[in-house]
């Protein structure tokens, strides 16, 4: 794939760039390994500092690298700008949060005394130079969700970003160097998919970030094994959406539009199946039908649009296959399900039920704003259809019952289990999955702690 900015919504290609050559990559990798062997010795209060003023910059720059996000990639300019904001929230949430929350730990007294020593800590050092490989989807969020906690802990970051989102890659560097950080405690490497598997192999390189497909995380995992590097994981998810007959169907019904058309319905933890019980499926199925067939469809940069173009035309294809092998074997099409004539590459909100267990869409990740709605019998019937996939990033479950609620929580094989409401990230709650939605968690505590070397300090009597 060329890196290029081809804007999605008509096609056109509007920027092109060379990928960097072997030298320049071993130039920034040098410069990566030196930068980190000061940054590492900063203060908290000086990271701080230079994280509150990349907040502040992206604030400031709001309007403008939303309208590149959304030329890039397609996502409607509100969401972009949201996007941004959220990106600033971040920052300075672990600006504020990880000196507390990478302080030394104080194990028991007792423990301390049974293991001969006068005194013993558990200390959180950085790894050093970590390479992120991130999509195009949230081209800003799911690099500075990396990022902030990376930096804050003393690490050095390495960006190779989706090839189609190239200007917002090159913004991510420069906001970190105007906001003060030393040269090359954040690189972008304008780079091809191939030339990830030289760079994790240098042992420069102490660790990876992924946030991706399936066969993509399977390619740096095994490489990354093969070095014995730490990884983290972040690939697809097929969130269920389970209604139960005490929920709010309104509520239910029009909040289902927005978790599965977030960011034109591209979003791993988009709800994707919703799972409605017998006694309020027709109920459900009507609003929510009705809620996307009135969704305004149109140009991502028009502040009236809620749904766009998808972010590329193979994006398009895949989705429409899986739509047309659902309804080839027989899943009854309630809304859309046909591409639109005209320039780019739009796709329809779409709904489709009768999903049965031999049709692919049951099976694989439906990246666009396509939903598959299930009829179950009870609550069991329900934990089983939201179980009976692959994946387990995240879940929603809509229950007045706290018996119910119960349940699902113990039940259900995702990383995050929502209720009444739709999957949202924030800083302070740990995100990531299960199964094959990956391994490891980003954001809080637990993020941060990811790419550190967790140290015991134990002083002899």
């Amino acid at each position: 794939m060329p890196i290029a900015t081809v804007n999605p919504a008509n096609g056109e290609t509007l920027k092109t760039y060379e990928a960097m050559g072997d030298e320049e990559i071993e130039r920034r990798l040098q410069l990566a390994e030196a930068t980190f062997r000061t940054y590492r010795t900063s203060s908290f209060a000086e990271r701080a500092r230079l994280m509150h003023r990349a907040a502040d910059l992206l604030d400031e720059d709001q309007q403008d690298i939303g309208r590149i996000m959304t030329t890039e990639m397609g996502k409607p300019v509100k969401q972009a700008r949201a996007e941004a904001a959220k990106c600033a929230k971040s920052m300075r949430w672990y600006a504020d949060h990880a000196e507390g929350l990478l302080a030394d730990e104080e194990p028991d007294a007792a423990d301390v005394k049974d293991s001969g020593a006068s005194r013993a800590l558990v200390r959180y050092r950085p790894l050093g130079p970590v390479l992120a490989v991130m999509p195009w989807n949230f081209p800003l969020w799911q690099v500075v969700r990396f990022a902030a906690p990376a930096l804050m802990a003393g690490n050095v970051g390495l960006l190779k970003h989706a090839s189609n989102v190239p200007q917002t890659a090159l913004y991510l560097e420069d906001l970190f160097h105007r906001a003060g950080f030393p040269e090359g405690a954040f690189q972008t490497l304008l780079v091809g998919s191939g030339a990830i598997e030289e760079i994790l192999r240098d042992e420069r390189v102490k660790a990876a970030t992924l946030t991706g497909s399936e066969p993509a995380g399977r390619a740096v995992a095994s490489v990354a094994g093969d070095m014995v590097k730490k990884t983290l994981l972040e690939l697809g998810g097929s969130d269920p959406y389970v209604v139960m007959p005490s929920a709010d169907i309104d509520r239910a019904a029009k909040t289902a539009v927005t978790a599965r058309v977030q960011n034109n319905g591209q979003s791993c933890i988009a709800a994707k199946r919703f799972i409605v019980h017998t006694d309020v499926f027709d109920a459900f199925a009507e609003r929510f039908v009705a809620g996307m067939k009135a969704l305004t469809v149109g140009d991502p940069l028009a502040e009236e649009t809620e749904v766009g173009p998808l972010a590329s035309e193979q994006g398009r294809s895949d989705l429409e296959e899986l739509v047309d092998d659902a309804v080839e074997s027989g899943a009854t099409v309630l809304c859309g399900g046909e591409r639109p004539d005209g320039d780019g590459w739009y796709y329809p909100p779409t709904v489709l039920a009768d999903i049965t267990r031999e049709m692919r869409i049951h099976r694989e990740e439906t990246f666009g704003p396509v939903a598959t709605l299930y009829r179950v019998a009870d609550l069991d019937e329900a934990v089983l259809v939201a179980n009976d996939t692959p994946f387990g990033l995240s879940s929603n479950v809509w229950t007045r019952d706290e018996a119910e609620v119960d349940r699902f929580v113990r039940d259900l094989e995702a990383g995050g289990v929502f209720v009444n409401g739709m999957t949202a990230s924030h800083p302070a709650f740990p995100f990531g999955g299960v199964k094959r939605s990956g391994y490891g968690r980003e954001l809080s505590g637990h993020g941060i702690r990811e790419f550190c070397n967790i140290t015991t300090v134990w002083h002899g009597a």
